[in-house]
C-alpha cells in the first residue's frame, strides 16, 4: 500500500566510506535533522511565517531517536546545535578541499560535509550506532503537520517572538504547519534561547506523536498512505530506509500511548565556552552525557514512567525552585505544617526555615499570603495547593506565607513548563507530561 511512497523520498548516502563505527545495540536509532531549506515554499508562505532571508545550509535541529527493540518505547534526545564538536578529517562539501580534524559547532558539520560528516560526528560524540538518517526541511515539516490536521499545543504564558512572528496566547492552541514551524523555530522568547527552543520542539513532537496515534491515521490504510506520501514526499533519507520500514514503524506506533515516548536533551556542563574561530559553544557534561548514551545503547528507558494511577504534574509558569515558601500550621492536626512543607519541597519549592504555628489562628481554608509583585509565583504555588485562598499583602516580599487549613488534603505535584537544564543532571519527561491535558 505504501510502496509508491519510496519514489518521493530523496536519497542520500550518509554512511558512505564510514569505518570504525560504534557497534549496534538493541533497537533502532534514527538521526533526524532539520535544515532551513525553504526553496519549495511560496512567497506568501515565506512572508506570512517570517521565512525570508537566505538559508544557512546547516542543521537547525538535531535529534537522536531510539525505538526500543520491543517497539513499545521511543526515546528522543535533542542535541544542541551549538554543541562543541571535533569533526574528523574530511572533504569539504563547499570547497572540495581536504580538511584536517578541527573544532566546530555541531550544526556546522552539515555545511562542511553534508549528511555523511554529520552522522560521523554524532556517532563519534555519542558512541551510538546510527541505523537510519532522516532529513526534514521547512517545506516537508509544514506539509506534514497540515497532513495530520494540525497539532494542539498548550502553554501557561503568552509566547511571542518577533523574529519568527510567533504569538500564542495562554492555554490551548491548534497549530497548522506554518504556525508549528514558528513554534519550533522560536528562540527569542526568553533567556532560555536555544535550550528553551529544544524543549518546545520536544513538546511539539510529543503532541505530533499523540495526534498520529490517537486520530485513527494508523488504522486506516488509505489515510496512512496519504499522510505518508505527504510526510515523506520532500524528506531525504538513507537508501536503507524503505517503505516496509515505514509500515513496521506505523504498526509499532499503533500500540503507543502518550507515555510511550520520552524526551530529554544532552546534559550540559558548560553553557558558554568560547572557542577561537568558532564562537560560543556548549559543552556536554563529561559524566552524565555518557550515561545517557549508554542507556540508549543498552535499550533502557531514560525517564521515570509514572504509574497510570499517579496524577500528572500540573505545568506552572514560574519553576517551583524559584518560589520561596514559609509554611505554618493553621489546623488542629499536629505536625501538618511540617508535612506540607516536606511535600512542597519534594515537588521542587524552596521551603524556608522551620514550619511554625499560624499567626492568624485556626483557619478552615488554606491561605497563601503573597506580595502582589510576585503574583506569578503565587499562582504556581496555588497550583500545588488546590482550593487555597490567595491573599495579596503589599510589601510582604518574595516569600510566600502558607497557612495550612482544616481543608487540606494533599499537595499536588507541579513542574515548570520549561525546566532549566542544570549542569550535571539528566532531566527527562514522558510524552504524557508534555501533551495538553
Amino acid at each position: 500500500m505504501v510502496t509508491g511512497v519510496e519514489s518521493g523520498i530523496g536519497r542520500v548516502d550518509p554512511f558512505k566510506g564510514m569505518s570504525n563505527r560504534p557497534g549496534g545495540g538493541d533497537g533502532l536509532n534514527f538521526l533526524v535533522v532539520g535544515t532551513d531549506g525553504r526553496d519549495k515554499l511560496t512567497e506568501d508562505e515565506k512572508q506570512k511565517y517570517h521565512l525570508g532571508g537566505a538559508p544557512c545550509h546547516c542543521t537547525d535541529t538535531l535529534m537522536l531517536v531510539h525505538l526500543s527493540a520491543d517497539r513499545d518505547r521511543a526515546s528522543v534526545i535533542s542535541l544542541p546545535r551549538d554543541s562543541y564538536a571535533e569533526v574528523p578529517a574530511h572533504l569539504d562539501a563547499v570547497t572540495n578541499a581536504q580538511r584536517a580534524k578541527h573544532p566546530i559547532k555541531l550544526n556546522a558539520a552539515y555545511a562542511e560535509g553534508g549528511p555523511n560528516l554529520t552522522v560521523r560526528t554524532v556517532e563519534h560524540m555519542t558512541g551510538v550506532h546510527i541505523d537510519h538518517y532522516l532529513e526534514v526541511d521547512f517545506t516537508s515539516f509544514m506539509r506534514s503537520v497540515d497532513a495530520v490536521g494540525g497539532v494542539e499545543i498548550c502553554t501557561v504564558r503568552r509566547l511571542r517572538d518577533s523574529y519568527t512572528g510567533l504569538d500564542l496566547p495562554v492555554g490551548k492552541s491548534r497549530l497548522n504547519g506554518g504556525q508549528a514551524l514558528q513554534y519550533v523555530r522560536s528562540r527569542h522568547i526568553d533567556l532560555s534561547a536555544d535550550l528553551g527552543r529544544m524543549q518546545r520542539q520536544q513538546r511539539f513532537l510529543a503532541a505530533l506523536i499523540h495526534k498520529i496515534t490517537s486520530s485513527g491515521v494508523l488504522m486506516n490504510p488509505i489515510r496512512f498512505k496519504d499522510v505518508a506520501d505527504t510526510m515523506l514526499g520532500s524528506v531525504r533519507a538513507d537508501s536503507g530506509f524503505r517503505a516496509n520500514d515505514l509500515v513496521d514503524l506505523g504498526q509499532a506506533m499503533r500500540g503507543f500511548s502518550p507515555s510511550s515516548s520520552e524526551f530529554t536533551s544532552v546534559p550540559l556542563g558548560d553553557l558558554a565556552r568560547p572557542v577561537p574561530g568558532v564562537g560560543s559553544t556548549v559543552r556536554w557534561d563529561p559524566v552524565q552525557a555518557p550515561k545517557l548514551f549508554q542507556a540508549i545503547r543498552e535499550d533502557k528507558p531514560i525517564a521515570v514512567h509514572r504509574a497510570r494511577k499517579d496524577p500528572r504534574a500540573t505545568v506552572v509558569d514560574v519553576p517551583p525552585g524559584q518560589v520561596q515558601v514559609q509554611v505554618n500550621n493553621g489546623s488542629d492536626r499536629a505536625g501538618l505544617g511540617a508535612t506540607v512543607a516536606g511535600e512542597l519541597h519534594a515537588t521542587g519549592f524552596a521551603t524556608t526555615a522551620t514550619p511554625g504555628n499560624s499567626t492568624i489562628g485556626k483557619v478552615t481554608r488554606t491561605v497563601i499570603a503573597y506580595d502582589p509583585r510576585w503574583d506569578r509565583s503565587a499562582r504556581s504555588l496555588a497550583a500545588a495547593l488546590p482550593g487555597a485562598q490567595l491573599r495579596p499583602v503589599a510589601g510582604q516580599g518574595p516569600v510566600m506565607q502558607v497557612t495550612v487549613g482544616q481543608d487540606h488534603r494533599a499537595v499536588h505535584r507541579v513542574r515548570a513548563e520549561e525546566p532549566p537544564q542544570t549542569p550535571g543532571g539528566i532531566s527527562a519527561i514522558t510524552g504524557d507530561e508534555a501533551v495538553c491535558p
